[in-house]
Order: C-alpha cells, then sequence, then structure tokens
C-alpha cells in the first residue's frame, strides 16, 4: 500500500476510536478517559499500520515492538493513577464553564483534537512500515533504540519514584526532588521527548522517513510549550512551598546537575 493509503487508514482508525471513547466518556461522564487512550490509541496505530503496509519486516517489528511498550506502559500507569479519582479538575473546569455544550466541545475540543495530535506524532510509525530499500537499517534501529531506551528509563523510573513520594505521608506539600526529579523538574516529559526521537530514527532509515519528522518536532512542542512542562509549571508553583527555590536550581527540562 502507498504512504497515502497507510496514512489514511490509520485516519479512519484514530477518528473511530476518538469518537467511541467520547460517547463512553458521556456514559461515564468523564473525559479523564481521553488521557488513558492517548498511549493505548499509538499502540493501535502502530499495529493497524504494520498489518496495511508490507514493508521492510525488521524495521516494522521494531516501530511496533517500541511503540506497543511505550503505549502500553503510559496507558496502563495512567490507568493506575486516574481510575477510582474522579474526572480530572481540567475537564471539570471546562463542564462547568460550558454547561450542556460539554458533550460537543469535549468531542472536538478534547478527542478529536488529540486524534490529530496522535496521527501527527505517530508520522514515524506509519511511514516506516511503507515498502522501501532496506538503507541504513542496522545504524539507525541502534541509535534509535538506544535513545529510545533512554526516554523509557526516565519514563518509568520518574513515574515510580513519584509515586513512591506521593504515598509516602511525610511528602505532603513537599517538592520531589530526588531521585531523576534531582537532574530535572519533568523527567516523565523528558522520557517521552526521548522516546518520539528514537521511533524517528528508526523510521528515518527509509528515505521518506525523514518526512515524519514532523512528529517528533510536534510532541517536543506539546511537552514544552504546550500540555506538558509550560501547563503543570503555571500551577505547581501555588501548590507546592518551595517549589520556586526547587526551581531555581533544577533544570526544567532537559536533564543537568543541580545548581
Amino acid at each position: 500500500m502507498s504512504y497515502g493509503g497507510v496514512l489514511g487508514v490509520a485516519a479512519i482508525v484514530i477518528v473511530g476510536l476518538m469518537l467511541a471513547m467520547w460517547l463512553v466518556s458521556l456514559a461515564l461522564r468523564d473525559a479523564s478517559i481521553v488521557d488513558i487512550v492517548w498511549g493505548l490509541g499509538f499502540v493501535v496505530v502502530a499495529w493497524v499500520s504494520r498489518f496495511t503496509a508490507d514493508g521492510y519486516e525488521p524495521r516494522q517489528n521494531l516501530l511496533v515492538a517500541l511503540t506497543t511498550i511505550w503505549g502500553l506502559r503510559l496507558g496502563g500507569y495512567l490507568a493506575w493513577r486516574n481510575i477510582g479519582k474522579g474526572e480530572d479538575p481540567r475537564y471539570v473546569a471546562m463542564r462547568r464553564h460550558w454547561g450542556p455544550r460539554f458533550p460537543l466541545i469535549s468531542l472536538v475540543t478534547v478527542f478529536l483534537l488529540q486524534g490529530v495530535l496522535m496521527w501527527i506524532v505517530s508520522l514515524p510509525v506509519q511511514i516506516g512500515q511503507v515498502p522501501d530499500e532496506r538503507g541504513a537499517f542496522a545504524a539507525m534501529a541502534v541509535v534509535g533504540s538506544a535513545v529510545w531506551l533512554i526516554g523509557m528509563a526516565f519514563e518509568t523510573i520518574g513515574d515510580v519514584q513519584l509515586a513512591r513520594f506521593k504515598a509516602d505521608p511525610a511528602s505532603a506539600g513537599q517538592v520531589m526532588d530526588r531521585g531523576l526529579w534531582r537532574y530535572t523538574r519533568h523527567p516523565n516529559y523528558f522520557g517521552d521527548f526521548c522516546v518520539w526521537w528514537g521511533i524517528f530514527l528508526v523510521a528515518a532509515s527509509t528515505g521518506p522517513g525523514l518526512i515524519a519528522v514532523v512528529g517528533p518536532i510536534v510532541m517536543s512542542v506539546l511537552l514544552l510549550r504546550v500540555s506538558g512542562v509550560a501547563l503543570l509549571e503555571r500551577s505547581i508553583g501555588k501548590r507546592r512551598p518551595g517549589y520556586a527555590e526547587y526551581a531555581a536550581r533544577t533544570s526544567a527540562f532537559f536533564p543537568r546537575p543541580p545548581t
């Protein structure tokens, strides 16, 4: 199948998935499920693209494996963290603001918008499935997998460390500045950054795969300027005494020794 065919099938699947999850959110009166679906949606896209295209199998299988491991871990972690805790305050505020119009507003600005972003960010996974010459796959696979592994380590270890910190009653109201959080204020976001640049490097072993650079670029912008670091930093300082001091000595994103 051509590049356009793979991209088109992925788009259709994503729209169907997000519409279905929107209907579930209406039944549950909880739009927070979109956060769990975010990671799992990439897994669906990876497998659909894998079976839609007949490309270079080692590259196809590696892209699917890297995406699946990342997506299942993220989706599982968010399900463990969020289920049973009620709707996220962001969506509660939206629901209160829009009133009866919230269902339609959430369809467009929450579910379909995230679907569009999912399609763009996953471009390396989609394009990397399409038939192409083997190219420099071995070298790019090693480099890309190494970057991906660094990202997975930061995400997983950072989330575990934060969960343990929050579970300790003595940590109430305190700032997490231990482990990986000593070197970056957002190790989980930095991990996401590395994961998607690593996946892109694997896809870039094809000539057309270079076009997919827009995927990790968009993910980087989201993490740094939109829904990641920028959004959290606007509110966390008000909720955590001592956060300003922590921020002054700790990198916001890229890890480095504290000053």
